[in-house]
């Protein structure tokens, strides 16, 4: 387990590594991978932990981008090209290769690579600690734990933890520190701030910037760069991800299609129309998909799917106007 300070920038040797997945990959979905190539690549994987981790890691990278053309990967990636066929179907693999790089530092940046704990898309995850805490991570999330000296680091999306002990365990983020005993606490980390949220007992806050300050259960926090903002009430709907529940009640139909936009891969867009109309129920989070033809069953919405990965909510032309789903 890693401490905080080792969220620097990757080593030479953990780009290299993940380099390679790509480059392994790239050959497999070329189609063009012998089973010697197979052997090799699984020799690879079983060399070094590390280099499981990445194989791992840019297969769930794949998950999220496989409407990309399987005819465009790296076919001949070192191996010589003795025609112009084969040039240029080396310069496509390329082609592929850079992006795949390129994503792996956008949508699993290398400080969420190295992370101890994390999640994909879609998924969450709880994981009992030693001292008989609960960490559960939601989708898209990260986190390091250094337990020798009683401390996680949210790198990434969002945890809950409860702590039953005495002993205060350390939350810590880009704006500031959470002491938690003896209490259960939400954490989100958003792009510009890093809501706290207590679903029960009292927690500790050393804001990034100000003085130090009281959470009870039932109230929440923003921590900025600039410091803390206004305490406010807990919204009770907001943990129901830990039991893969979205809730709302009364919820502009844009606020929910944003946050249920974090469990799926690929894109969720919804025509501006939509975002007034308003969504109040509990939809299970394991299926998406569902979740869409619940609310174009109950609203007048209509669900337009290009791929998967591409799905694009209108106004319908036929259903009666309703308010809530």
């Amino acid at each position: 387990m890693r401490s905080a300070a080792a969220s620097s920038a990757p080593s030479s040797q953990e780009c290299e590594v993940a380099r390679s997945a790509a480059r392994w990959l790239a050959l497999l979905e070329s189609g063009d991978a012998s089973d010697q190539d197979r052997i090799k690549l699984q020799q690879w994987r079983d060399s070094c932990a590390s280099h499981e981790r990445a194989w791992q890691k840019i297969q769930q990278l794949r998950q999220r981008f496989s409407g990309l053309p399987a005819n465009l990967a790296m076919a001949t990636l070192d191996r010589p090209a003795p025609d112009r066929r084969a040039v240029l179907k080396g310069a496509l693999g390329l082609a592929v290769l850079a992006p795949s790089i390129w994503l792996l530092s956008r949508q699993l940046p290398l400080d969420v690579w190295r992370a101890d704990l994390q999640t994909s898309t879609g998924e969450r995850k709880r994981v009992q600690l030693a001292d008989g805490s609960t960490l559960e991570l939601n989708t898209a999330s990260a986190v390091n734990a250094d337990l020798g000296v009683r401390r996680l680091t949210l790198v990434r999306g969002e945890i809950s933890l409860n702590v039953p002990g005495a002993a205060a365990l350390t939350i810590e983020g880009p704006y500031g520190r959470i002491a938690v005993s003896q209490s259960e606490v939400c954490v989100r980390l958003n792009e510009k701030d890093c809501r706290v949220s207590v679903v029960s007992g009292v927690v500790q806050l050393q804001p990034l910037q100000g003085p130090a300050l009281t959470l009870k259960g039932g109230e929440q926090i923003s921590l900025k760069a600039s410091g803390a903002g206004p305490i406010s009430a807990f919204d009770t709907l907001l943990p129901g991800w830990r039991d893969g529940v979205l809730m709302a009640q009364n919820l502009p139909l844009g606020d929910f299609l944003r946050e249920l936009g974090r469990y799926r891969t690929g894109l969720l867009r919804w025509a501006p129309a939509l975002e007034t109309l308003r969504v109040t129920g509990s939809f299970r989070l394991d299926n998406t998909d569902r979740v869409l033809s619940l609310l174009a069953a109950s609203l007048p919405v209509e669900v337009q799917t290009r791929t998967r990965y591409w799905v694009t909510l209108v106004p319908s032309k036929t259903a009666s106007p309703k308010k809530s789903a």
